[in-house]
C-alpha cells in the first residue's frame, strides 16, 4: 500500500523547512519510522503493538534465551532480507550527493540506507546482517549463519509458515507463540571456538561503542543544523543528539508521526510520512 500523500498543511511546514535548510549542511537521524514503508514495522509507532525487547543481560545469562532469540530471529531474518529500500532511503542519498549532508546516523540496523546508496553512515546501534561471537570477537555474514541454521534446523521454517501469521520487529525478532517450536530449534555456536554468537548490533542494556557516539557527535558539530527523521528519541542513544544540537543553538527539525521525546527542543516539527517528507527536501532544496 502506497504511504498517505502530504496534505496541504504538510507542504506548508515543509516550505518552512525548506527555507531553514537551503543553503546549509545539516546533519541526518533517522529511526524505524523510515522504514515501514519497506515493510519494516518500527517499535514506538502509533500503529505499532507493544514490545519487550530481550535485553543484552537476558541474552547473555541464560541459554534458553538465547534458544528463543535466535530461533525468532531466523524467522525475522527470513522476512526482512528481502525488504527494499523506500523513496525516503534514496532521497537521503540524493541529499549526500548533492552536498546537503554532514553526514547521516542512522538508528535502524536494516542497512536500507547502504543499499539505497547513502555512504557517509553511522550505524549506531549496529547491522542486522552481521553477526559476532562474544568469546573471540570473531564476525561473520548473517546470510552465512542462516545456511547454518537451515542445516541444522530443516523444515524449521516451513513449520514456523505453518504456525500462521507472525509480528516483525526491526531488529529481525518475530514474535511466535510456538513453544514447542522454539524449544526444537538447535542454536549454533562460532565455528572458530565454539562461543555464543550474537546478533551485531546493540541490544537494549547495552552501551552503543564510543567511536560510533564520536563520530555522530562530530557530524552534528560540523551542520548547521539538525534533521531527525522517523524517530521517537525514547532512547538516549539519538535524543542526546537533539539535546547536543540544541545546547549549541543549532535548528532541530522533527519529521515523525507522533510525539517525541525531543518535541521541546524542535524548532520546527512535521508530522507526516517520513519516506514523502525527505522526497520533498530532495526535490526542493535549492543547490549549494
Amino acid at each position: 500500500m502506497d504511504p498517505a500523500p502530504l496534505s496541504d498543511a504538510d507542504l506548508e511546514v515543509l516550505a518552512r523547512i525548506r527555507d531553514l535548510l537551503a543553503g546549509a549542511r545539516f546533519a541526518l537521524l533517522t529511526g524505524a519510522g523510515l522504514s515501514t514503508d519497506s515493510g519494516i514495522p518500527d517499535y514506538r509507532g502509533p500503529d505499532s503493538p507493544p514490545r519487550s525487547p530481550m535485553t543484552y543481560q537476558e541474552f547473555v545469562r541464560d541459554p534458553a534465551n538465547r534458544q528463543r532469540y535466535w530461533a525468532r530471529n531466523h524467522i525475522g531474518w527470513s522476512h526482512m532480507r528481502h525488504a527494499d529500500p523506500n523513496r525516503g532511503h534514496f532521497s537521503a542519498a540524493e541529499l549526500e550527493r548533492r552536498g546537503y549532508l554532514t553526514g547521516l546516523v542512522t538508528q535502524n540496523v536494516d542497512r536500507l540506507h547502504q543499499d539505497a546508496g547513502s555512504s557517509n553512515v553511522v550505524d549506531l546501534h549496529g547491522r542486522y546482517d552481521q553477526v559476532i561471537c562474544l568469546d573471540c570477537g570473531r564476525t561473520y555474514s548473517r546470510r552465512l549463519l542462516a545456511g547454518v541454521f537451515e542445516e541444522l534446523n530443516p523444515g524449521f521454517l516451513e513449520r514456523a509458515a505453518a504456525t500462521g501469521l507472525v509480528e516483525m520487529a526491526p531488529d529481525a525478532d518475530a514474535t511466535v507463540e510456538d513453544l514447542a517450536l522454539i524449544r526444537s530449534f538447535v542454536v549454533a555456536v562460532c565455528p572458530a571456538c565454539g562461543g555464543t554468537l550474537k546478533p551485531d548490533f546493540v541490544y537494549f542494556g547495552e552501551n552503543v561503542p564510543k567511536d560510533r557516539v564520536e563520530r555522530s557527535y562530530a557530524m552534528v558539530d560540523e551542520a548547521a543544523a539538525l534533521v531527525v527523521a522517523g524517530s521517537s528519541l525514547t532512547v538516549m542513544s539519538g535524543l542526546r543528539f537533539v539535546r547536543h544540537a540544541a545546547k549549541e543553538n543549532k535548528p532541530v527539525v522533527i519529521i515523525n508521526r507522533g510525539a517525541t521525546r525531543g518535541d521541546e527542543k524542535a524548532t520546527i516539527k512535521l508530522e507526516a510520512g517520513v519516506s514523502q517528507a525527505l522526497g520533498y527536501l530532495a526535490v526542493e532544496l535549492p543547490s549549494l
